[in-house]
């Protein structure tokens, strides 16, 4: 079993199977030509990559230089990438990798009614996670006023391969799609080198396709969330054979705090400027790519159930698995097509 960190909590786990701990597994011959299940591993954005596939020969260079060259383009802590340059207002051309994530963005804050939104960054840092309940609790209306005025996604706008401002304030964070668009990437290079079975795992995103090194459908399992905040989390709430599917979880069951007796989660609300208060606990979603289910996990997490299980079936194509409290227990809730796509 390797935990995954997913949106804000950790929301999955995935089930290789036992014994399987070899760095090449099984072998097959085609065609005179042997085949190796190998299996990847390393960091990256602050979490891990795990990634399993069927081919003659190691890919793990490639792969490794494919994750570098998204985080020159995407990542917020690399002072060299398009995305600080970009939050920096340093003069820079966008690159396809930053182009793409912008148009999917584009797309789910119209789907979502605003809910997913990338320019929250401020107010995700004002927030902030590791404070205690005490200064969440003292960051006054004003202060989430002023915030509010350089965040909203009509404020930027991408031409001719550059990122304008409305205001200088605006900051730009892509880490709700990053992992996803991230697996989608890695998934096309395995496919290109003609792989017809992997899986990719990145900080608990995933894109399986085929099946694993037993013949069988890939196993993913969704942790159940705590309810309290403490300990880890290792009981499974349900456990999926799947053999071709782009999936993403976001949870926030695992970072929440109160202000005075109300629970308040550290899922911000970009119209709003405030920590969300539903009772969703993790979403999880699949569509047509991974980089679009993690932005429609997210976007889940701040609507709610109603209004997520609503922009689902706008999406058309995607499913949504939910976990929702209910007083002292566990409800899921899942939209019509979820059984659907994933038996595909």
């Amino acid at each position: 079993m390797i935990s995954a960190l997913l949106g804000v909590g950790l929301a999955a786990l995935l089930i290789w199977g036992a014994g399987e701990k070899d760095e090449n597994e099984r072998t097959k011959d085609e065609g005179g030509m042997t085949e190796i299940y190998h299996r990847n591993e390393g960091k990256i954005f602050g979490t891990y990559y795990n990634i399993r596939y069927e081919a003659p020969a190691d890919l793990h260079d490639s792969i490794k230089a494919a994750l570098q060259a998204f985080d020159n383009s995407l990542s917020m802590f690399n002072p060299h990438s398009v995305l600080s340059a970009v939050n920096a207002n340093r003069d820079t051309l966008t690159d396809p990798l930053f182009e793409a994530m912008w148009t999917e963005a584009t797309d789910i804050y119209a789907l979502s009614g605003g809910a997913f939104d990338i320019t929250v960054a401020p107010l995700v840092k004002a927030f902030g996670f590791g404070r205690k309940s005490d200064q969440l609790s003292a960051i006054s209306p004003q202060t989430i006023d002023s915030i509010r005025s350089f965040v909203g996604f009509d404020k930027v706008e991408l031409v001719d391969h550059h990122v304008y401002k409305s205001n200088p304030h605006v900051q730009i964070d892509g880490g709700a799609v990053a992992k996803g668009q991230a697996c989608d990437v890695i998934a096309g290079l395995l496919y290109e080198h003609g792989c017809s079975n992997y899986l990719v795992d990145i900080g608990g995103e995933v894109v399986a396709r085929g099946v694993n090194d037993k013949g069988e459908p890939w196993r993913i399992g969704i942790t159940k969330p705590n309810l309290n905040n403490e300990g880890a989390q290792e009981e499974l709430q349900e456990i999926l054979a799947v053999s071709d599917i782009h999936m993403a979880t976001s949870g926030n069951y695992r970072n929440f705090y109160y202000a005075g007796s109300e629970r308040r989660s550290h899922t911000i609300d970009p119209r709003t400027g405030y920590p969300v208060q539903h009772s969703l606990l993790s979403a999880t979603v699949v569509s047509s790519s991974c980089m679009r289910a993690d932005a429609m996990a997210t976007a889940c997490m701040v609507l709610g159930e109603e209004e997520a299980l609503g922009m689902i079936e706008r999406a058309q194509d995607a499913a949504c698995y939910l976990i929702v409290a209910k007083k002292d227990s566990l409800t899921v809730i899942t939209s019509p097509k979820w059984e659907k796509m994933i038996a595909k």
